[in-house]
């Protein structure tokens, strides 16, 4: 009995990944917002639809070697680990894999089971959605403000315009938001905040994108 409840739980995110890799998914946060029965805005668009620059941007800020790893940076990894103190890692070591199967397999918060959780499951979703899938993905259920998913709605609400018209400047400010959003805002971008999304937009260019087909 206990075997098959193992086979299971290990079976069960690889049948909803392969079900995710052509049905648009929902994150955890937008479930708990609708249980809730509190607003939930996102408009799922294909990753033709959104601006190359969001994705430079993204990679930029948040996961430069996100082409060429397997879902895991285990350099950056190795190295938060070498840093950590007695109270454990002072900073993080997520790509933007294992952002996404967070939001779409996890909880929110910080725990080290969470994270045990998210290195298995970004070497599954790395192979069976590969690169330009997970981008699609990331960047359809990443949270942009108070109930504000997805580049789409996040472009919309912030720029009055599409997630295929941002420009670079824009695009770097929505990148800046992405590790506050419920506090950061790309339409009134604090100082700090422009401060960074300016770094951000210095790194673009040299982002590397072509495993995304961006």
């Amino acid at each position: 009995m206990m075997w098959r409840i193992v086979f299971l739980a290990a079976a069960l995110p690889i049948v909803v990944a392969l079900i995710y890799r052509f049905v648009p998914p929902v994150s955890t946060l937008m479930i708990g917002r609708w249980i809730a029965m509190a607003g939930v805005d996102r408009q799922w668009v294909p990753l033709e639809a959104i601006s190359t620059e969001l994705v430079r941007a993204v990679i930029a800020a948040e996961d430069a070697r996100f082409c060429s790893h397997g879902g895991v940076d285990w350099v950056a990894l190795n190295d938060v680990l070498d840093d950590a103190g007695d109270e454990g890692p002072a900073r993080g070591a997520s790509t933007i894999t294992m952002q996404t199967v967070k939001n779409v397999f996890l909880w929110p918060g910080r725990s080290y089971i969470r994270k045990g959780l998210e290195i298995p499951l970004s070497l599954m979703a790395d192979v069976v959605w590969g690169k330009p899938r997970t981008m699609e993905i990331y960047l359809n259920v990443a949270e942009w403000g108070e109930g504000i998913f997805g580049a789409e709605a996040a472009a919309q609400r912030a720029f009055g315009k599409t997630a295929k018209q941002l420009s670079r400047r824009e695009a770097a400010l929505l990148a800046a938001a992405l590790p506050n959003p419920l506090r950061r805002d790309a339409r009134r971008p604090s100082r700090y905040m422009a401060v960074y999304a300016g770094r951000i937009g210095a790194r673009m260019p040299s982002a590397t994108i072509s495993c995304t087909g961006a």
